[in-house]
C-alpha cells in the first residue's frame, strides 16, 4: 500500500470517527464517499463493506467513554438493536444485488436526505425524562430499530442519523444519552452489514484496519469535547450538514453527468 493511501485512510477514518462521536450521525454516511473519492477505492460494494465494518468497530470504541460517563441506556439500546440486526441482514443482502452505479445514485440521495435532516433542529429530550422499558416503549423501539437497521444494511451505514431521533422518540431520552446509546445500534448494524459483505469477499481488510485506527483516535477526541460543545452542537450540525450536501451533489454529478 502506498504511503499516500495509508495516510488518507487514517485521516478519513479520523474524520468519520470524530463526527460519529460528536454528533451521533452523519459521519458514517460520509465514509463511503470518502473511500470512493478520496482513498480511491474503485468498487462501490467493496467501499460499502469496508466502511460498514470500520464504522461498526469505531462506534463500539466510541461507546466506551459515553458508557463511563453514564450516557448509555443499555436496555433501550439492546431492544432497539435486536430487531435492527434483522433489518440490517435483509438490507445488506438486497444492497449487494443492486447495480453499483444505481447504488451510488441512491446513496447520493441518502446523503442529501441526511444533510437536510441535520439542517433541521433536533428535538431535545429532557434530562431524566427516560421512560422505563415498558411494553409500548419496547414496541416503539423494536419497530424503529427494524426500519433503521434495514436502511443501514442496504446502504452500509451505521444509521446514526436515524438512530438518535429514533431513540429520542421511542424512549424519550435526552440528547446526550441518545447519542451515547445510538453508538451501540450503529455498531451492531454496521457489524451485521460488514459480516454479510465479508462473506462475499467485499472488504478491503488493510484499508479497513487503517480506517478503524484513525476512527478510534478521532472518535475519542470527539467524545471528549461532546459535553463541552453542547451549546454549540447546533452550529456543528449546520456545518457538517453543508459538507454532506456538497458531497451528495458531487456524487450525483459524478455518477450521472461525468
Amino acid at each position: 500500500m502506498e504511503w499516500l493511501t495509508l495516510a488518507l485512510s487514517i485521516a478519513c477514518g479520523g474524520l468519520v470517527g470524530f463526527s460519529l462521536a460528536l454528533t451521533g450521525g452523519g459521519g458514517s454516511t460520509l465514509a463511503v464517499p470518502l473511500l470512493l473519492y478520496v482513498v480511491g477505492m474503485g468498487d462501490v460494494h467493496l467501499a460499502i463493506g469496508t466502511s460498514a465494518l470500520a464504522v461498526s468497530l469505531n462506534a463500539y470504541a466510541n461507546l466506551i467513554p459515553y458508557a463511563r460517563a453514564g450516557h448509555v441506556r443499555w436496555k433501550p439500546a439492546i431492544i432497539f438493536s435486536a430487531l435492527g440486526i434483522v433489518g440490517a441482514s435483509v438490507g445488506a443482502e438486497i444492497g449487494q444485488m443492486v447495480n453499483g452505479r444505481q447504488l451510488v445514485g441512491l446513496f447520493a440521495v441518502l446523503v442529501l436526505f441526511v444533510a437536510m435532516m441535520m439542517f433541521k433542529p433536533r428535538v431535545q429530550g429532557a434530562a431524566g425524562d427516560t421512560e422505563p422499558p415498558g411494553r409500548w416503549m419496547a414496541l416503539r423501539l423494536s419497530g424503529t430499530g427494524l426500519g433503521t437497521g434495514a436502511v443501514a444494511g442496504f446502504f452500509g451505514v451505521g444509521g446514526g442519523f436515524l438512530v438518535v431521533p429514533g431513540l429520542i422518540f421511542s424512549a424519550r431520552m435526552p440528547m446526550i444519552d441518545a447519542i451515547g446509546t445510538s453508538l451501540f445500534g450503529v455498531g451492531s448494524f454496521g457489524l451485521t452489514t460488514g459480516l454479510h459483505y465479508a462473506w462475499s469477499g467485499l472488504i478491503d481488510w488493510s484499508v479497513a484496519g487503517l480506517f478503524i485506527a484513525g476512527g478510534i483516535a478521532g472518535g475519542w477526541a470527539g467524545a471528549s469535547v461532546a459535553g463541552r460543545l453542547a451549546s454549540r452542537r447546533g452550529v456543528l450540525h449546520q456545518i457538517f450538514a453543508g459538507l454532506l450536501f456538497t458531497v451528495g451533489i458531487y456524487m450525483l454529478v459524478r455518477t450521472y453527468l461525468l
